[in-house]
């Protein structure tokens, strides 16, 4: 299974805000100096850094790695990489085709970063999860509201009972009676949201398996879920004012698509079956005549 050897400098931007001080000194010294910083052992980064070697080994925690080593070949990934267009911020009264550009190359960015980080093992796990359950029950607020109802369109294809919720109390009602073979996905772009982890947490308690889809790194949400995805969005604040969900709602879009095209390969015979199926009830909703069933034998 083959796994992401880039991502490492984007996990650090991701992540450092969120860091204790001393962590946080490492993550900034690996940012400025990524290049010396690939060469060093622990005791090295510690000193070089002013801290030491086990605030490094904290670090590679914090980050979601398994230790330096993995650190260090996600950022040799990253510098091997050509250089790209940076996140831009947009400004008050800037012209059309000045926001054209940057909100275009922003979005692609926040797609490219999103795919650096994935984890192989983790989208395998969360493509098993999702193929066993008997019913999947998305639930985001906002605009990942929005996703949760794109994912339902999607899964929905693929004959799954699916279920998508924006309002706390609905979802409520509907897992009440979840099982331990049903699915809860909760979408936060922050990972804070009150309500998606609320409805999390009371999904753990009635047994059903749980997803996360939330911006790299723990959080309430992610604290209440068997498997935990993310998205690239660190850049989704910009100065001086807030993009709106922008670039982290094409993120949450194009990780829905990953899960489900996924799922769709996984089980293509399956699939191929239950897209005709629908293509011939689109057909008679065109005016076309429904096709006779062939007898079986």
């Amino acid at each position: 299974m083959k796994n992401s050897l880039k991502g490492g400098l984007v996990i650090l931007n991701e992540m450092k805000d969120k860091l204790p001080p001393s962590e946080r000194k490492i993550a900034e010294f690996i940012l400025d100096q990524p290049h010396e910083a690939i060469h060093c052992t622990a005791t090295q980064l510690g000193e070089l850094s002013s801290t030491s070697s086990a605030a490094v080994i904290r670090l590679c925690k914090s980050l979601g790695l398994k230790g330096l080593q993995e650190l260090k070949l996600r950022i040799s990934g990253d510098l091997q990489k050509k250089p790209e267009n940076r996140f831009r911020d947009i400004q008050p009264g800037e012209s059309s085709d000045s926001i054209v550009e940057k909100v275009t190359n922003n979005s692609l960015q926040a797609i490219k970063e999103t795919t650096e980080m994935v984890d192989y093992r983790t989208l395998e796990k969360a493509v098993d999860v999702l193929r066993k359950a008997d019913t999947i029950h998305f639930f985001g607020v906002g605009a990942s509201g929005i996703i949760a109802q794109d994912a339902q369109q999607k899964f929905l294809r693929m004959n799954k009972a699916t279920s998508a919720f924006t309002d706390m109390h609905n979802a409520a009602m509907d897992i009440a009676n979840v099982k331990e073979n049903d699915v809860v996905f909760g979408i936060s772009f922050s990972g804070e949201t009150y309500e998606t982890a609320k409805i999390m947490e009371i999904a753990k308690y009635k047994g059903a398996k749980t997803i996360s889809l939330t911006r790299y790194g723990q959080s309430p949400v992610t604290s209440h879920a068997d498997v935990s995805l993310y998205i690239s969005a660190s850049r989704e604040i910009p100065a001086p004012f807030r993009s709106g969900a922008t670039s982290s709602r094409l993120a949450q879009l194009h990780m829905i698509d990953i899960l489900f095209v996924n799922l769709v390969t996984d089980q293509w015979n399956e699939a191929s079956h239950y897209f005709n199926e629908i293509t011939d009830v689109m057909d008679v909703l065109k005016g076309k005549p429904l096709r006779q069933k062939k007898a079986q034998s």
